[in-house]
Formats: C-alpha cells, structure tokens, sequence
C-alpha cells in the first residue's frame, strides 16, 4: 500500500499517515472488490455482445432445431413428390392405358399455379429460413393439388370401369398364380439356349404342381404341347386379348378347346415342360395379335406398389427362364 502524508501546521513538516491493520484489510479488500465487479462487468458484457444473452442462446438453439425439422421435412416430402409420380406413371400406363382412357399429361397433373407471390411473408426471416420455408409451402401445396388430381382420375377410371363391365370381365387383370415374378417382359438372355432373344411374357416362380388360374373370362383356345413353350393353355378373352399360359405338368380334368371359363377358375397345374431352366409359369398376354407386358394388365390384382415391386425385380434380371 502506498503512504500517504499530511502538513503539520505546528511542526512545519510532512507526516505520513499511518494505518491501523483493519483498516489496511479492508481497503484491499475493497479494492479486489470494485476490480472484480469492474473485470465481471466488462466480461458479461464482451460475452453477451459476441454469443449473446442466455435468452438469445436459446432462442439460437431453438432455431436451429426448427431449422433441422424443416429439413427434414424437405426430405419426407422429396420422397412424397418420388411416390406421387410413381403413382401417376401406374395411373397413366396402367389403369387408363388398359381402359383406353386418354393419359393425363404432366402439365395437367403439375397443376401448376401463377400470379402474384404467394409466400412474401417468409421474407421477414432470414435467407435460408425464408428459402426453405417457400420451398416446403409450394411443394406442399403442388403434391396437394396432385392429389386431388389423382383423386379426380380414380373417379373417372371408376366410372369407366363400372360402364364397361362385361370388358372388364373379359380383359387377363389378374394373376394366374400368388407368385414372385422372376423375369420380366423385353429382351432377355435364354438360360438354355445363351442367346438374346424377346421374352414375351413374365415368369412366376412356381413348383410343379402349383394351380394356375385363369386371369380373365374368355374360352379355352388351345390345350397342346407347342415347342419350346410344352404343354400349354391359351385362352381367347374376346376383344382382341388372348393370355397363354406355358410349361405346364397337366390340364385341369374335362378342359378342352371351346369351354367357357370364369376369371379366377382353376385350368391347370404348373410343371417343367419344354426347354425351361426349371420349374416355373411362363404367362403371357396379348392384344391384337401382338405381346404386351402382362404386368400392365394386372391392374384389378396388384395395388400401386405391388406393381412398382414387380417391376423392379423384373427389371433387375436380365435373364428369361425359359
């Protein structure tokens, strides 16, 4: 500590002021006192300036987390946007092009809207707050739209459906048997002869012996053993489609060319005839004389993601089984 002095008028000298030891303690004590409160003071003031108060830490952490949400929502509803579109391929290609109902173009299914801005109130929030939540309100509002787009097609494909019912009756829309597809419709490498060739149906995985079904009404064509193909039913349905259903062990007992049949009703067993790489269903259907892809046509037995399943495994194998 420091000495201090005072003027003694009497003795004409300086005399330095002595302290006793309380008091000595507590101006140190003082002293660290208004140090700290001055060093806190300015501290709190340095953090609260740079990270800011603790009302604002959470409030940041807050907006991150809603930040993050909202992200993940731009995810669920990325995928929304992938399954509608999903939905509408099968509504175009399956459902109205087997109806013969005009496809609805992507123009029409978008929906799209115009004029003014319809989300200027996200501008009072920052760049990538704002950016995100117009992104999620136009995609929300687009996947709605198609929604009900979607909904108003089903409608019309009911109304259709219900006007043409003894078509519908007739046309192979179901499976011949509850099976998993092993090779699909297109070019395909034979498993026996090595070569690229068209397959012109799809394969079902079955044993011998399994029942196979007729996909739709129609009357028995034929019933023989036909090269490659071996024992093998086809059925004309009328309206210019036809199924065929090949490398069968036997024919239902009493079916012969010129039976009725019912969709659903029981005309053969599975088998391994012909030149196959073993036991399976080669199933076809045709329209006017000319193959189709038989998954198409499956509408009235497999729902939108049965179909997308069955197509995806009947796209990955490039590999016929007969």
């Amino acid at each position: 500590m420091n000495n201090y002095f005072f003027y003694d008028d009497k003795e004409c000298e300086f005399i330095p002021v002595e302290y006793r030891t309380s008091e000595k303690v507590i101006y140190t004590l003082s002293l660290w006192i208004l140090c700290g409160t001055v060093i806190s003071a300015l501290s709190i003031s340095i953090l609260a300036f740079t990270v800011g108060s603790p009302a604002e830490i959470a409030l940041k952490a807050e907006n991150r987390a809603l930040y993050e949400q909202l992200e993940e929502t731009r995810q669920t509803i990325v995928k929304l946007d992938h399954k509608m579109s999903e939905i509408a391929n099968t509504d175009n290609e399956l459902y109205r092009t087997v109806l013969g109902i005009d496809p609805i173009s992507e123009d029409e299914r978008q929906a799209g809207v115009g004029g003014a801005d319809m989300h200027a109130e996200f501008d009072v929030y920052s760049a990538n707050a704002s950016d995100i939540l117009r992104w999620t309100a136009s995609n929300l509002e687009s996947i709605e739209r198609r929604i009900n787009i979607q909904e108003v097609s089903f409608e019309e494909i009911k109304a259709h459906y219900n006007e043409n019912k003894e078509l519908m009756q007739n046309i192979p829309a179901i499976r011949p048997l509850n099976g998993i597809i092993l090779s699909g419709y297109g070019m395909r490498r034979h498993p026996v002869l090595g070569y690229q060739r068209m397959h012109e149906g799809v394969d079902f995985r079955a044993r011998i012996g399994t029942p196979i079904h007729a996909t739709g009404d129609g009357v028995i064509k034929s019933t023989r053993r036909r090269g490659t193909y071996g024992l093998m039913v086809v059925i004309d349905h009328g309206h210019g489609y036809e199924s065929r259903y090949a490398h069968l062990s036997r024919i239902e007992d009493g079916l012969s060319p010129g039976d009725k049949v019912k969709r659903g009703q029981l005309i053969a067993k599975s088998g391994n005839s012909g030149v196959t790489s073993g036991p399976h269903l080669h199933y076809e259907v045709r329209r006017n004389g000319r193959s189709v892809d038989p998954l198409n046509y499956m509408f009235a037995d497999l729902t939108p993601d049965e179909y997308i399943e069955y197509q995806r495994i009947a796209d990955s194998n490039p590999y016929s089984m007969d």
